[in-house]
């Protein structure tokens, strides 16, 4: 086995050794016939792998790093907000669990809409009105049927970390400081997120009242969530603002168990997340209109290979804002828009001589900027079943509520709706009528769980967090692998771009060729950097059962071995 250790941080030696002050970030291994996991966080994937040596699954692991990740990673990590699962066994079986919040009984189309007519964002961002019905706690237990142990096993290791605590990171703590003044507004009392004294690296976090909600599920199983002194506190939570969740919403929740969306590309199967997530749709239209134009024949991020991916992105991200949305509420004209003809009508206006005006393919729009926060898990274990998890509390900590008693933050998953159809959400987003709100629905959503598989065995398991920059990172990842041949190492931490139709610009991180921006901007192109795009985990195996697993160097995040 190879292991490349990025950075081990020794925390906070004097502290009792019950509590987990050793963190050991790893970025990248090469294994052969051993479980792999990554994730957000070194404590969460080293959950999930010691799952794995418990005899646990790919499904056990990916369950177990999801609860640990509601600990440790609490700004994106959750049980209070929802997530896409898609899953491959190794007898080829498919599946996707659908656990992505619902709207409130209570919620209607126009709830965010002013005496004057104008949206009210941060009604829908911020606070208690912005939480949809959370579902990643019966998502988890949805997935029980694929799993191999008990609950009870699998939720340990996410009670150990927050009972006993664990020492924060550089970035978490930086994270933690930054949202001081919201946490503070948003929430009614002290909350343990908040210090006298600034948050810093090897600071221990420890979470009694989230250990104690963590037991209630271990014991009394969904139940413990959703009904019960749970629910309750959530309950009261909302009523502490203008929250509408009752608790009739909560014992009612269901997770949708929903078809695969498959589709090929250069030969290998593809298979990821359908309606509601606009991530599979918007990832198979773009795959397949960059292979009318031979990409391979390009090097990545090149002139014409950006021009390409990025006018393939404007069209799929108009078609988003047209078409898409849950499919339990709307025509589902997937099969239109992914088709030969449709795109290959879509594609006639692209040109390499200058940018495609997106006026051509919808009304321009001023948008705002961009906040994105989500995370992902990619695992793979030793018997070649394969799960992809990307779940979300929308916006940094969400909602920035924390549900007083319980210990844990809710999501703001409302703002993405269309709250007016034609008013951009956080991310820039712009929705019509399919993604409107209505009771009981599921709000669109951009997260991009993928698997693809080669001679029907998993060749490559892949996601990552970004809010309407998943997609498009995902595509860019695969891409990078089947097209232009790079290493996982080298296609996840390639400089990265994005467009999405609206604004319409190409966003590129700072580190993107110089040589590649000039020759844009000759073309029309309006480019704006960024830090960092996604942080995405990728695992890739060979056909000699070699196993490369890489996390992001963008951020914390760590692959664990079994």
């Amino acid at each position: 086995m190879k292991k490349i250790l990025i950075a081990s941080m020794l925390l906070a030696a004097q502290l009792s050794w019950a509590q987990f002050t050793d963190i050991n970030i790893i970025k990248e291994v090469q294994v052969k016939k051993k479980g792999v996991v990554v994730s957000a966080h070194p404590l969460a994937s080293e959950a999930g792998a010691k799952i794995l040596k418990m005899g646990g699954n790919a499904y056990d692991a990916v369950t177990a790093t999801q609860y640990a990740l509601a600990v440790v990673y609490p700004q994106a990590g959750n049980i209070g907000g929802g997530g896409f699962l898609v899953g491959v066994k190794n007898n080829g079986e498919k599946f996707t669990l659908d656990y992505r919040e619902t709207a409130p009984k209570k919620a209607s189309r126009d709830m965010y809409i002013d005496k004057k007519g104008k949206a009210d964002t941060d009604l829908s961002q911020n606070g208690r009105l912005a939480v949809g019905i959370p579902g990643s706690v019966a998502g988890f237990f949805a997935t029980l049927k694929y799993c191999k142990l008990p609950m009870e096993k699998i939720i340990q290791p996410a009670i150990d970390l927050a009972e006993k605590g664990f020492a924060i990171t550089d970035k978490e703590a930086e994270m933690l400081n930054n949202q001081r003044e919201k946490f503070q507004r948003h929430n009614k009392s002290s909350i343990i997120f908040v210090k006298d004294t600034p948050w810093k690296a090897g600071d221990l976090l420890v979470q009694k009242d989230l250990a104690e909600t963590l037991k209630l599920i271990q014991k009394l199983g969904a139940k413990g969530f959703y009904e019960g002194k749970t629910a309750d506190l959530l309950v009261a939570e909302m009523k502490r603002g203008n929250g509408i969740i009752t608790l009739e919403d909560l014992k009612n929740y269901k997770v949708a168990e929903r078809k695969a969306l498959e589709f090929e590309y250069k030969g290998n199967d593809v298979v990821t997340m359908p309606l509601p997530s606009s991530g599979g749709v918007l990832l198979a239209q773009m795959l397949r209109m960059a292979s009318f134009e031979n990409l391979e024949k390009y090097q990545q991020n090149s002139t014409k290979a950006v021009q390409i991916m990025a006018e393939a992105e404007r069209r799929a991200f108009a078609d988003r804002a047209e078409y898409m949305g849950d499919p339990d509420f709307i025509q589902d004209k997937t099969s239109y828009l992914i088709s030969d003809d449709y795109l290959k009508g879509r594609w006639k206006s692209f040109s390499f001589d200058k940018a495609t005006p997106s006026a051509e393919v919808g009304k321009i729009i001023e948008q705002p900027k961009e906040s994105m926060q989500t995370t992902h898990i990619s695992v793979l274990d030793k018997d070649g079943n394969a799960a992809s998890v990307t779940t979300t509390l929308n916006g940094y900590y969400g909602s920035k509520v924390l549900v007083s008693g319980a210990g844990f933050f809710l999501n703001n998953e409302m703002d993405d709706f269309s709250i007016k159809p034609g008013v951009p959400n956080m991310f820039g987003a712009v929705g019509g009528e399919a993604n409107s709100i209505q009771p009981n629905k599921r709000m669109l959503s951009s997260m991009t769980p993928t698997i693809i598989l080669k001679n029907g065995k998993p060749y490559m398991v892949v996601g990552t967090p970004g809010g309407t920059t998943i997609p498009t990172s995902v595509y860019q990842s695969i891409v990078n692998v089947v097209d232009f041949k790079l290493n996982a190492n080298m296609s996840v931490n390639a400089p990265k771009f994005h467009h999405q139709w609206l604004p319409e610009t190409i966003t590129v991180e700072n580190n993107f060729p110089e040589s590649t921006i000039s020759e844009l901007k000759s073309k029309n192109y309006v480019i704006e950097k960024t830090k960092y795009i996604g942080k995405t985990e990728m695992i890739v195996l060979d056909e000699n059962g070699n196993i490369h697993a890489v996390a992001d160097g963008r951020g914390d995040d760590s692959v664990a071995v079994e």
